[in-house]
C-alpha cells in the first residue's frame, strides 16, 4: 500500500478515474478495490472541501465503452463526463481472449486491436481530461525496440503517437528495452519491476528457501535479461549466472537467427537452487531449455520467475518438463491475462501485482515521489530478513 503520511500532505492533482479496457477488466476491478480501501480512512477531515471533489468513492471505475459493429469497425464511448479528470487508462495487448464477429465469423482482438482501441478511448475524451495516464503492462510492440535493417520501429511510433495525443504520462512493467522511453521524451515514462512480488510469491510457496551464496544462485536465461537478474542476486545478496545463446547468424527461421547452443557463464552450481529471471516467456522454448540444462549441471531445485506469461504455445511442453523434473516452481505476474489452463496447472503460482499497482496510480495522483514503488530494497531485505529467521526458528 502507498505510505499515508506521504498522501496525506498533498492534494490530489484532479478527481480519480480508471478506464480499464476490456483486456484488462478484471484487473482493473481489483485495483478499484484497492484504491476506495485505501482512501476509506484517509484524508477524511476534507471531505467538504472542493479540492478533495471526488477523493472518496465507492467505485473510480468510468463508464466507457468500446463498440465494435460486424464490419470490423469501432469507436470509443464515454457514458459520463470525463471533463478535469485525471485519467488512468489500464489496457493488456496481449489478452487473446476477447472474440468479435467479423462479417459473421468469430474473430479475437490482436495486440493492434487493443492499441486501436486504446486510442478511440483517448479520442473519445476529445483533450477534455486533466490529463491522461496510459498503463500498458506489456509495452506494445516492446520487443522490436530497436532497428536491424529496412524494418518498421512500432513501438517506438506507439510512444510518439500516444504523446502527440495527448497523454502525459506512461506506466508498464519490466520493459524489454526501456531506453524505447528515448522516443517520446517529453512525455513521462516509468518502468516497474515485479522483483519484490517475485521473491514474496517464492518464499511462500517454498518455507524452507535458504538464500544465501551457498544455496542459491539467481540465472539469466541470456545476456538481455543481465540487468534485472543482477538486480535481484544484488538484493538478495547472492551470486548470479548468465547462459550466453549462440546463435547461427545464417539462417533465419521465423524471424530469429536459430540458436545452436547455451554457454553457461558463472560459479559451480551443482546442488544450489536456481532463479531463472527473465521479462518474459513466449513458446518457453529458450526458458526450458535454460532449466534442462541447470538440472543436467546438477542444480538443485529449478525456479522460473518471469513478468509476463504469454504462453503462445501452450503449457504442453511446461507439462512435460515438470514431469520429467527439469523445473519446480513457475511464477508470472498477474498484469497480462492468465488463462484458466495456466491458473489450473499444480506448479504454477500468481505474482499478485494489483496492490502494487493501486499504490502506483495513487501516488501519481498525488504528484507524490515514485521512489517508494520503484525501487522496494527495504522491503525485499525485510521479507528476506523475516523468512531466515523464520527457518532459523524452525
Amino acid at each position: 500500500m502507498a505510505d499515508p503520511t506521504e498522501l496525506e500532505n498533498r492534494l490530489p492533482f484532479a478527481p480519480l478515474k480508471i478506464v480499464a479496457l476490456d483486456s484488462a477488466e478484471q484487473l482493473g476491478k481489483v485495483v478499484n478495490e484497492y484504491l476506495v480501501e485505501f482512501r476509506k480512512n484517509t484524508n477524511t477531515i476534507f471531505n467538504s472541501d472542493p479540492a478533495f471533489q471526488g477523493y472518496h468513492e465507492d467505485n473510480f471505475l468510468m463508464n466507457v465503452s468500446v463498440p465494435r459493429f460486424s464490419s470490423g469497425e469501432s469507436k470509443g464511448l464515454f457514458n459520463e463526463t470525463v471533463r478535469g479528470k485525471d485519467l488512468y487508462i489500464l489496457v493488456d495487448v496481449t489478452n487473446h481472449s476477447i472474440p468479435y464477429e467479423f462479417y459473421g465469423i468469430t474473430n479475437y482482438k490482436s495486440p493492434d486491436d487493443h492499441y486501436a482501441d486504446l486510442k478511440r478511448v483517448i479520442a473519445a475524451a476529445g483533450g477534455k481530461a486533466k490529463r491522461i495516464t496510459v498503463i500498458m503492462p506489456f509495452l506494445y510492440e516492446g520487443r522490436q525496440h530497436k532497428k536491424n535493417g529496412r524494418e518498421s520501429l512500432d513501438c517506438a511510433y506507439a510512444l510518439e503517437e500516444l504523446t502527440a495525443m495527448g497523454v502525459n504520462n506512461i506506466v508498464t512493467f519490466d520493459a524489454h528495452d526501456p531506453r524505447v522511453q528515448n522516443a517520446a521524451p517529453l512525455s513521462g515514462f516509468d518502468n516497474f519491476m515485479p522483483t519484490y512480488q517475485f521473491l514474496k510469491a517464492l518464499l511462500a510457496q517454498m518455507p524452507d528457501l535458504v538464500i544465501d551464496k551457498d544455496h542459491t544462485m539467481v540465472i539469466s536465461p541470456d545476456e538481455g535479461a543481465l540487468d534485472r537478474a543482477i538486480y535481484f542476486a544484488s538484493v538478495l545478496n547472492i551470486d548470479v549466472g548468465m547462459f550466453y545463446k549462440r546463435r547461427d547468424f545464417t539462417k533465419v527461421v521465423n524471424g530469429k537467427n536459430p540458436i545452436v547452443a547455451h554457454e553457461f557463464l558463472g560459479d559451480n552450481i551443482e546442488g544450489k537452487d536456481m532463479i531463472i529471471v527473465d521479462d518474459m516467456i513466449s513458446s518457453g522454448e529458450s526458458m526450458l531449455d535454460t532449466a534442462r540444462l541447470l538440472k543436467e549441471k546438477k542444480a538443485g531445485r529449478v525456479f522460473i520467475c518471469t513478468t509476463f506469461g504469454l504462453f503462445t504455445n501452450g503449457m504442453e511442453a511446461f507439462d512435460k518438463a515438470y514431469e520429467e523434473g527439469y523445473f519446480d516452481l513457475l511464477i508470472t505476474t498477474n498484469v497480462v491475462y492468465q488463462p484458466e489452463e495456466l491458473l489450473s496447472r499444480k506448479y504454477y503460482v500468481s505474482a499478485d501485482m494489483s496492490k502494487f499497482l493501486a499504490s502506483i496510480i495513487d501516488f501519481l495522483n498525488h504528484d507524490v515521489s515514485l521512489s517508494y514503488v520503484r525501487t522496494p530494497t527495504e522491503k525485499i531485505h525485510a521479507a528476506l530478513e523475516r523468512h531466515m529467521a523464520s527457518i532459523q526458528d524452525n
